[in-house]
């Protein structure tokens, strides 16, 4: 059992899925920062300074009552909330991390070398379809003859 666990962890596979996770850990707190410190306060500003964060309703009121500025503060007195800004902020930030990854990946893709295109080695017969080398002058297959004006 040793042996096929050592097989599997050291697997290009499991090792590139390890590295992926480890560099995504670290992308996605980049990626919070960015939305949370850069891009969430203009877009606060745009809309009127509403900083989402923060936004939030109450579903059933503190045992003590009262008004409550932040969902962290509702939560601290026993009230039920439901904090619709959090999720807000949270969807921004998957569709900024998935733009950068097809971002990341589209770049990727283009620093790959395209694969040479090797010259075909067989044709189709005209007559019958089926494949033969692109030099013969005769289909083995049905025997039609091929001219320099008929490939």
């Amino acid at each position: 059992m040793l042996k096929e666990f050592k097989e599997f962890a050291i697997k290009g596979n499991a090792v590139d899925l390890a590295v992926g996770v480890i560099i995504g850990a670290a992308f996605g707190g980049i990626v919070n920062s960015l939305v949370k410190d850069i891009l969430m306060p203009p877009v606060g500003l745009l809309i009127g300074g509403l900083d989402f964060s923060n936004k939030f309703l109450t579903l059933k009121g503190a045992p003590g009552g009262g008004t409550f500025n932040t969902p962290g503060e509702a939560a601290k007195a026993g009230a039920v909330t439901w904090n619709y800004g959090n999720f807000v902020t949270l969807v921004i930030n998957f569709v900024i991390v998935a733009f950068c990854i097809f971002l990341v990946v589209k770049a990727l893709n283009k620093l790959k070398r395209p694969s040479p295109t090797a010259a075909p080695v067989s044709k189709d017969c005209p007559a019958c379809a089926m494949a033969i080398p692109m030099k013969a002058t005769r289909c083995p297959h049905c025997t039609t003859e091929f001219s320099s004006a008929n490939p």
